[in-house]
C-alpha cells in the first residue's frame, strides 16, 4: 500500500507586495502549518518523503510542519497542473509521500485521484492548508492511477484550530 498526502500551502501574506514565488506565509499561515504538523503526528500519518514546491510559502509551510522526512524541492511543482504533479510523484520512493503545492493543481489532483469525492464541504475548493490523505493499493508510485485512491481523511487548519 502507498499513502499520499496532498497539502496546499498555508495562508500567505498578500500585504507585502512580494512577487508571487517569494510571497511568505502570514502569521495565521505559520500557526496553521504547526497545527497541521501536529495533526499528522497525532494521526500517525507521517511521511517518509516530501516533494515540495520551491515557492517561499510552501517551504515555510514545510518548516512549520516540523517533519523528519527526506525532502526534495521541486521547482516544477510551483503552480503545476495535475499531470506535472503526477509526473513528479511517479519518481517518489517513499511509502508515505507528502506533496506540498498550490491551487488549482493540487485541488484538481486531489479530486482526480480518489474513487469517491470526500464529503467535506470544502473538499471542492481546497482552501489554504487543506490536506487530503489518500491510500492506494499499489507497489510503486508510477502505478497510482487517478480514480483509484481511497480517501482516508481530509482536514482544513481552521477546523483543527477551532477544535482546540
Amino acid at each position: 500500500m502507498k499513502r499520499l498526502i496532498l497539502m496546499r500551502h498555508a495562508k500567505s501574506d498578500w500585504s507585502l507586495g512580494e512577487e508571487d514565488h517569494t510571497r511568505p506565509l502570514n502569521p495565521r499561515g505559520k500557526a496553521s502549518a504547526v497545527t497541521l504538523g501536529n495533526w499528522l503526528r497525532d494521526q500517525k500519518i507521517e511521511p517518509d518523503e516530501v516533494l515540495c514546491s520551491s515557492a517561499t510559502r510552501t517551504r515555510q509551510t514545510l518548516d512549520g510542519l516540523n517533519l523528519d522526512a527526506k525532502t526534495r524541492f521541486e521547482p516544477s511543482l510551483y503552480l503545476a497542473d495535475p499531470s506535472v504533479i503526477l509526473d513528479v510523484l511517479s519518481s517518489a520512493t517513499g511509502d508515505t509521500v507528502l506533496i506540498l503545492a498550490h491551487n488549482p493543481g493540487i485541488a484538481m489532483l486531489a479530486q482526480g485521484m480518489v474513487s469517491h469525492h470526500h464529503p467535506h464541504p470544502r473538499f471542492a475548493d481546497y482552501p489554504t492548508g487543506a490536506t487530503l490523505v489518500v491510500d492506494f493499493e499499489c507497489e510503486s508510485w508510477d502505478k497510482a492511477e487517478p480514480g483509484t485512491g481511497r480517501a482516508h481523511s481530509f482536514v482544513i487548519p481552521r477546523e483543527l484550530e477551532d477544535a482546540r
